[in-house]
């Protein structure tokens, strides 16, 4: 790494990147993940999960970075974060980008009622039925449904059927964001992208010299990568890769938290790697 005075950030997916596709777990990613954050490389969560659902990660694995929620609706930035990563500068806790939740699900339910298509979204679903359906357990589907800026809708759609959708959403001022196994509708013009750009301008005014790096795995993780320096697409769990266009891109030969883990520790092991804390 050649650039050794930039400040490399590490802006992250969670499911199939850094969380396995099936248990959720980052166990495979954690060894590389302490090495960032023994480096000073900040980790950024940038997810179709819910601020209640990150949380949880974020004190399991001890960060205090920022966070993006919900494909890129909302910035929220800690107290902590505050303090380290921006020099106690005066930040409001959240930048939204969104709309809010329920104006999406009146949405919805128009789109249904005038098209007929056969969608549902969780937050009409009980617990039960999310956990049945994401693999998750209640306490954790529970929190994938606290959605603010966005629903999360499970539709097996033909081709003309997503056309449809998809024309009815513009119309309204939305858009929908397909993900490894469910869609996210939220407001046209919030994406991951455009949430990455606003934490790296934040960053660049508090005087830090960053060098962005983003790793992603399905379709909704394109505008995170073209938004970062360095971006990175992990293998699906059957070894192939979404169909990204993404200038710059490289394909990482390995999965989900294992595909990540191989990038970090590369880019740990590049010559001049910085390692210096944040101050």
């Amino acid at each position: 790494m050649t650039r050794n005075a930039r400040l490399p950030v590490i802006v992250t997916d969670l499911d199939g990147t850094l969380l396995d596709f099936e248990t959720y777990s980052p166990a495979a990613a954690r060894p590389a993940l302490e090495r960032a954050r023994a480096a000073g490389w900040p980790i950024i969560f940038c997810s179709s999960k819910t601020r209640a659902e990150q949380e949880v990660y974020r004190t399991a694995l001890g960060l205090d970075e920022p966070f993006i929620v919900e494909n890129g609706a909302a910035l929220f930035v800690p107290a902590e974060a505050r303090t380290r990563w921006f020099r106690g500068r005066t930040l409001p806790a959240v930048f939204a980008f969104g709309v809010p939740a329920h104006t999406v699900r009146k949405a919805l339910q128009a789109i249904r009622a005038e098209t007929g298509l056969p969608f549902r979204g969780f937050s009409e679903m009980p617990v039960a039925e999310v956990a049945a359906r994401t693999g998750l357990d209640e306490a954790a589907a529970a929190r994938a449904r606290q959605r603010d800026y966005s629903e999360t809708i499970d539709a097996h759609l033909t081709p003309a059927q997503w056309q449809t959708l998809d024309e009815a959403l513009a119309a309204r001022g939305l858009v929908r964001f397909p993900g490894g196994r469910f869609h996210t509708i939220t407001g046209a013009g919030s994406d991951k992208g455009r949430a990455v750009r606003h934490l790296v301008h934040l960053l660049r005014e508090a005087g830090h010299d960053v060098l962005t790096i983003g790793l992603g795995d399905s379709p909704n993780d394109a505008p995170l990568l073209r938004a970062v320096d360095r971006p990175f697409l992990v293998q699906r769990p059957d070894g192939s890769w979404a169909d990204l266009d993404v200038p710059g891109l490289t394909r990482v030969e390995a999965a989900g938290p294992a595909g990540w883990a191989r990038v970090l520790h590369a880019l740990l092991d590049e010559p001049g790697a910085p390692t210096s804390k944040a101050r």
